[in-house]
């Protein structure tokens, strides 16, 4: 196909050309849907940055999985805003679980009778992880950061990285052997104040 007739194709040749590993095919794929599926996302996050995460994790599942588009359960844009919305619900279940997990460390700290001297530990300790963190590989670091941070799942920071699976658990494990050997050298080695 010359990209002329991939503007004229449908969505299942569209989606076929993808499977062949065709980027103007997914190009294409963008340009007809990627707006909707930025509309429905923000919409539903109420935030533009978030919306772009979830359409680049769409695009990216696509690509990875054209396989799972079936032209005879609908159309390709059914199947990518429905892709979004349940990303994007995701998205708002994490966030919500998330505030919860802080809410209740935070009445459970209160309740504890949280000390100075544990907040100024925890302070260092949190800049030490930091440090050690800079000091990593960048591919080490952002599947770390991703995984840990992100609250993703290795399969989730392999689709984000565009990489392997395996690939991604052996950075992240490498990453925190490196750390721990980092802490451990700051003298953080799982000690407490």
């Amino acid at each position: 196909m010359v990209r002329s007739e991939l503007s004229d194709a449908g969505d299942a040749a569209l989606v076929v050309a993808i499977g062949r590993w065709r980027e103007d095919a997914l190009a294409e794929a963008f340009r007809r849907h990627g707006g909707a599926v930025f509309a429905l996302a923000r919409r539903v996050l109420g935030d533009d940055t978030r919306a772009e995460e979830v359409v680049q994790e769409v695009f990216l599942r696509l690509w990875h999985q054209p396989d799972r588009f079936d032209p005879d359960r609908g159309t390709l844009r059914s199947f990518l805003l429905t892709a979004a919305h349940g990303r994007a619900v995701d998205f708002v279940r994490s966030e919500a679980s998330r505030r919860r997990r802080e809410e209740q460390d935070a009445m459970t700290t209160a309740t504890a009778g949280y000390d100075i001297e544990r907040e100024v530990w925890d302070l260092t300790l949190a800049e030490h992880v930091q440090e050690a963190l800079r000091n990593l590989p960048s591919d080490e670091r952002r599947a770390i950061e991703l995984a840990y941070f992100g609250g993703h799942t290795y399969r989730e920071v392999a689709a984000l990285l565009g990489q392997a699976e395996g690939t991604v658990k052996s950075r992240i494990r490498s990453g925190l052997r490196r750390l721990q050997s980092c802490l451990a050298g700051m003298g953080n080695a799982g000690a407490d104040p």
